[in-house]
């Protein structure tokens, strides 16, 4: 069986600006998918991210449902696992140099650690790293 890919698809504002925030924190856009009103962002082989201009994305949802507006309101947490510390730093700083804010003061739990940020238009993003150790005694 071929392994389960995921599509998270979001609301942006202004798609270049979008565009351009997660091509700095070292990620490429898929052309294949993406147009003046969609830009397909390959996180990994099995993870894309849908960055739809507004407009675009409210063809998509249910009739009559208003588009949650991120910065006041937290409509979901997307978390990233890091391979290490140091890469769940380095994915927090280029967000936060590439026009991104912080969201929460960093986790630390000593198997686990975590650095929070939001892009752009308010995205809540998470990326931590695991203990490999406390994984595998589960």
């Amino acid at each position: 069986m071929a392994p389960q890919m995921i599509f998270v698809n979001l609301p942006v504002k202004d798609l270049g600006v979008s565009r351009a925030f997660y091509e700095k924190l070292g990620y490429t856009i898929n052309p294949q998918f993406s147009d003046d009103s969609t830009a397909c962002v390959v996180i990994s082989d099995t993870i894309f991210l849908m960055l739809l201009t507004e407009e675009k994305f409210q063809q998509f949802t249910a009739p009559g449902k208003t588009l949650a507006d991120a910065r006041a309101t937290t409509q979901a947490l997307f978390s990233l696992s890091a391979e290490s510390r140091e890469k769940a730093d380095e994915l927090a700083d280029r967000a936060l140099a590439a026009g991104g804010s912080p969201a929460k003061e960093p986790l630390e739990m000593g198997f686990m650690y975590g650095r929070s940020f939001a892009d752009p238009d308010g995205h809540h993003w998470e990326v931590f790293w695991m203990d490999p150790a406390a994984v595998e005694q589960g």
